[in-house]
């Protein structure tokens, strides 16, 4: 087979980039290993992000989302928990009376994905499931990749691989670093109580995950998402149990009582999560791009990835579209992408690195929490990885943490 450009991958990352080639008019391959629908472990959430991405692709997609309620729950805010048991519910920007959908969503990646991948446009995009990639070969003149059934030829590849990233530890260099990448856990819950009537997501920093968090996501149908995640370095370190912990923390005073009468749905699942808290890691190369999980960019702090990943599909095929208009696939021309990329979001990737240190100390954590508390100006912009893109840009400017600290 022939072709432009080969998508290694279709989760959100693979997709966003075959959607925006196709209004390019490029014709690509789409190659996936599952056959749709298929599950992906995740904490299920919607950011801010992803709608505004859902928006830039089509407007009425979003409406899509709210009218689908059996599959995609509403999320107005976000409640945090500090290690000392204070709250704080933080209410998204946007209220249910001025706006005609959520800020965010909460989906079963099972749902989520399978209605995205609905959304390839099959007049450009090849599509092969149930095809699962055995080798990449970049050369000079082009890339090759070697399925069980079927070679592929083109001139770019742009891996969406997820943590299994063939292309990027054959050509990236890449190796799991486990002070860049956070272990974690996900279960379906039957009755859980007291979740917000306005899908308030919440994330825990609870003495017994630090340095991580639990959470608790409200879904469709009464089900709830429960999980916990933690630096994979301290995982190893301190030989942790995740699973044990978890449960302990669902039997510990602060929630015994809401899974009182809950029932498990589903296993106990883990999945590592590949971070965005190295610096300007490389996340090209001669004939190759990198997307989603593959190039490392979930949030450090919120473990948020599905709206970066998004993100870089896009970037990725307005790289190749250039790349294609001039012929030039090399490592310093596709450089741009990295450039491109890291000035989007780098900023935001090292606050949250920033912040996600601050976890290994309670005391300074809780303090955070009273200040989010009493400080209106930082209760707004803390709701920056699951709302409103723009308020991001303030956590890069050191006169917003002067004005924080001393309010």
């Amino acid at each position: 087979m022939q072709t432009d450009v080969v998508i290694i991958g279709a989760g959100p990352a693979g997709c966003s980039a075959s959607i925006y080639l196709s209004q390019f008019g490029i014709p690509h391959i789409v190659v996936e290993k599952d056959v749709y629908p298929r599950d992906k472990v995740c904490g299920d959430a919607l950011s801010g992000k992803v709608i505004n991405q859902l928006k830039k692709l089509k407007p009425e997609w979003v409406s899509e989302l709210k009218e689908f309620s059996e599959a995609f729950t509403p999320s107005w805010g976000v409640v945090f928990s500090a290690p000392d048991g204070n709250d704080i519910a933080i209410p998204f920007k946007h209220k249910p009376s001025e706006a005609e959908h959520s800020p965010g969503f909460i989906s079963k990646r099972i749902d989520y994905d399978n209605w995205l991948f609905q959304k390839l446009d099959t007049n450009y995009a090849t599509v092969l499931q149930n095809t699962e990639v055995r080798d990449v070969e970049i050369q000079t003149n082009g890339v090759t990749v070697t399925c069980a059934s079927t070679t592929i030829k083109a001139k770019l590849v742009i891996s969406a691989e997820g943590t299994r990233a063939l292309v990027a530890k054959k050509y990236g260099g890449y190796e799991m670093e486990r002070q860049h990448h956070c272990a974690g856990l996900r279960a379906y819950y039957d009755g859980v109580t007291d979740l917000h009537p306005e899908g308030f997501i919440e994330l825990h920093f609870v003495k017994e995950s630090l340095p991580g968090y639990f959470w608790i996501f409200p879904l469709p149908n009464g089900q709830a998402n429960v999980g916990i995640g933690m630096l994979s370095k301290y995982v190893s370190k301190n030989k942790v149990n995740l699973k044990k912990l978890m449960l302990e923390v669902i039997e510990s005073p602060k929630f015994k009582e809401r899974f009182k009468n809950a029932t498990l749905q589903s296993k106990i699942l883990g999945w590592g999560l590949p971070l965005g808290s190295k610096k300007n890691r490389p996340i090209s190369g001669e004939r190759f791009l990198l997307v989603g999980d593959a190039a490392s960019v979930i949030d450090p702090f919120t473990g948020e990835g599905i709206g970066n990943a998004m993100f870089t599909g896009k970037w990725a095929a307005e790289q190749a579209r250039d790349s294609l208009a001039s012929g030039d696939f090399g490592r310093a021309t596709l450089e741009q992408y990295d450039k491109t990329v890291y000035k989007k979001i780098g900023g935001e990737l090292r606050v949250s690195a920033v912040m996600q240190r601050l976890i290994k100390y309670p005391w300074l954590f809780n303090w955070m929490i009273r200040k989010i508390k009493r400080n209106p100006e930082l209760r707004e912009t803390i709701t920056f990885m699951f709302d409103d893109v723009d308020l991001r840009k303030k956590f890069t400017s050191p006169m917003f943490y002067l004005r924080v600290l001393f309010k």
